[in-house]
């Protein structure tokens, strides 16, 4: 090893200097091109490790000419990308079934409620009475609900996904705003609630899809008109912040909030725990996945009972 040379090389010198000093340039020699290659060795896992984290999980450590410990560790990080790999197409196969079935569930289930509706249409103008007219408006309300339920289970697994046709396009965050707004007019109004707008005076612009947009900003304001505490305000605001568009939506919730942020943007999950509203649960999901469809960033605020929900884009001039 290099340290018996060294103590040979220090015997040594004791007998002929000369010598010696022989054997002390050949060992800071070997000493030298040990680090050299011990160096070269770390480099390449270094490197490895480096493309294993941005997500390069194809690249193979050259383990060729290493210490037996070093060589270990470059073998056990490609064994680390294959494992990657596999539980990342695991997960993928997952998904694309998970959202197969849903879609072709979903298909199932609308053909026959589409009857049960068209008959529910008919029945109607019957002009049924007594029980009889009651129950067909229970009949026609669920029915309906169960029609949403089943849109917003394939809307929720095509955003999530990524299977949308999105087509950007510079398109005006306060006309969809405005828009929305005299859609919910009567349902805001019969909630008590107050609708406090503050929008710039000029329309901004940011690269969108109109229609997904409007379906963001339409899953907001449903959100708000179902689970808003009755006579309070409703805040919906647009302002231009460091170069992007930031239109929020602030209400209090009617229900006390015992989740956090993240857990009521997840499928299925609601503010009301009691599930004496209507919603599925999916209203929030959808919104974020479509925002981030069109590249744009989707934030939930929870403080108490204050709700917040911040869309971000670039703006464009």
């Amino acid at each position: 090893t290099l340290v018996n040379i060294f103590f040979s090389a220090i015997i040594f010198a004791s007998y002929s200097p000369g010598v010696g000093v022989l054997f002390f340039l050949l060992f800071n020699f070997a000493l030298f091109c040990f680090f050299c290659y011990l160096s070269i060795g770390l480099q390449r896992l270094q490197k490895g490790g480096r493309k294993l984290a941005a997500g390069a999980l194809d690249y193979k450590v050259d383990t060729n000419y290493m210490l037996p410990a070093l060589k270990e560790h470059g073998e056990n990080l490609g064994s680390i990308a294959q494992g990657m790999v596999a539980a990342v197409e695991q997960r993928m196969r997952s998904e694309r079934l998970k959202t197969e079935l849903i879609t072709n569930v979903s298909h199932d289930i609308k053909t026959p409620l589409t009857s049960i509706i068209n008959y529910v249409d008919l029945l109607g103008q019957e002009q049924l009475e007594g029980k009889a007219a009651e129950y067909l408006e229970v009949l026609d309300r669920q029915s309906k609900r169960l029609k949403k339920l089943t849109e917003d289970l394939v809307e929720a697994s095509k955003a999530s996904t990524g299977n949308l046709n999105v087509s950007l396009e510079p398109t005006g965050v306060c006309e969809i705003l405005h828009q929305a707004l005299g859609e919910y007019a009567e349902r805001l109004e019969a909630g008590r609630l107050e609708v406090v707008l503050d929008t710039p005076e000029e329309e901004v612009y940011v690269m969108a899809d109109g229609r997904l947009l409007w379906r963001v900003v339409d899953n907001l304001l449903s959100n708000v008109s179902k689970y808003s505490l009755a006579g309070t305000r409703v805040y919906l605001q647009v302002e231009r912040l460091d170069g992007e568009v930031v239109m929020s939506v602030k209400n209090i919730s009617r229900d006390r909030l015992g989740i956090d942020a993240q857990e009521l943007m997840e499928r299925f999950v609601r503010g009301d725990t009691a599930r004496s509203t209507e919603g599925s649960g999916l209203g929030l999901n959808i919104a974020r996945s479509l925002t981030e469809l069109m590249q744009g960033r989707f934030n939930l605020i929870v403080d108490g009972d204050l709700f917040k929900v911040e869309v971000r884009f670039w703006e464009i001039g």
